[in-house]
């Protein structure tokens, strides 16, 4: 935001480009009739907002990444380089002279060291054509500044960890909502990185499975199999969306309050009688030592029953991913 605004304010016509993947942390404040934050922004702005779901290339990259990854699946170098050559692709398209990005120098230690986004740029086939308004003045000149385009003194030094300097001149440019310092995109965060590390041995890595490590409690059963309890109505209906053709719906019956549980790679009998046995686990029982647990493929309405024992804590612990 602060990056496109500062080169707009200087008569440059500006276009947003949103690099849309599955590890993206959601927008808190977005909502049906406003938008995200983006959205609104660009809208305050004048800034077309265009969007490219990378998520096909994102997915074939995470497999094997040529820099790695960071403490935990998070492949931080080649996701610049991947969203720097879809905005090169978008730039020549549009007919667009440069690039901007709102890195800043050290802000982050392993994608954002001078050296580093020298590497990205030229792994990118973007070099000299990334403008980053924030630390200008502490990385060679591109193209936009030799051409006149920008002026120089009228960039900024950023450097180091510190976020006080961008929201001193987010507040001073009038930017008031604004996201939050954190520590990154879900690849960063170590609980969903073990389900993904765990997909990644057993299933195929799409962006169908990826959708359902967002969701309820995971249970490993069997070689390949999976079951996503819901932990509340919102992951309920998630879980709904979500289910194709070859899955399984598993719900208590209606007078029962329980959650409803997608078995994914549920082969045998076994598999849906432990499903059955984990689903008895969060069901409202009363003091029934057992409960029913109604089953069916997903886009059938054609049920059947089974009468299951809730695993006990050791169990589930065992099973949870």
């Amino acid at each position: 935001m602060l990056a496109a605004r500062i080169v707009k304010d200087l008569g440059i016509d500006v276009i947003g480009l949103c690099c849309v993947m599955p590890f993206s942390l959601r927008d808190k404040a977005e909502g049906p009739q406003e938008g995200s934050r983006m959205d609104r922004f660009a809208r305050q702005t004048g800034i077309p907002l265009h969007r490219a779901d990378i998520t096909e290339d994102f997915l074939e990259m995470l497999v094997k990444p040529k820099f790695g990854y960071g403490s935990h699946l998070n492949p931080c170098i080649d996701c610049k380089i991947l969203m720097f050559k879809k905005a090169h692709q978008l730039m020549q398209e549009l007919g667009a002279s440069f690039l901007i990005s709102g890195e800043v120098v050290g802000q982050r230690p392993f994608s954002q060291q001078r050296r580093t986004l020298q590497q990205i740029d030229a792994e990118a086939g973007t070099t000299g054509l990334v403008l980053r308004p924030l630390s200008a003045q502490l990385l060679e000149e591109t193209v936009a500044e030799k051409q006149g385009w920008v002026a120089r003194q009228r960039l900024y030094s950023f450097s180091g960890r510190s976020r006080q300097p961008q929201t001193d001149l987010a507040v001073m440019l009038g930017i008031i909502e604004f996201q939050q310092p954190a520590g990154g995109c879900l690849l960063t965060d170590p609980r969903f990185t073990d389900r993904l590390s765990d997909l990644m041995k057993r299933e195929r890595l799409n962006a169908d499975n990826v959708a359902l490590l967002k969701v309820g409690r995971h249970y490993r059963v069997g070689a390949e199999g999976r079951l996503i309890v819901g932990r509340h109505e919102k992951d309920n209906q998630e879980i709904g969306r979500l289910a194709h053709a070859g899955d399984l719906i598993f719900e208590p019956p209606s007078a029962i309050p329980g959650p409803t549980a997608l078995g994914r790679g549920i082969v045998s009998d076994e598999d849906i009688k432990l499903c059955c046995r984990v689903m008895a686990r969060y069901c409202d029982r009363g003091a029934a030592p057992e409960i029913e647990i109604v089953w069916r493929a997903a886009g059938s309405s054609e049920r059947s029953g089974r009468v299951a024992k809730p695993l006990s804590d050791d169990e589930l612990a065992r099973m949870r991913i």
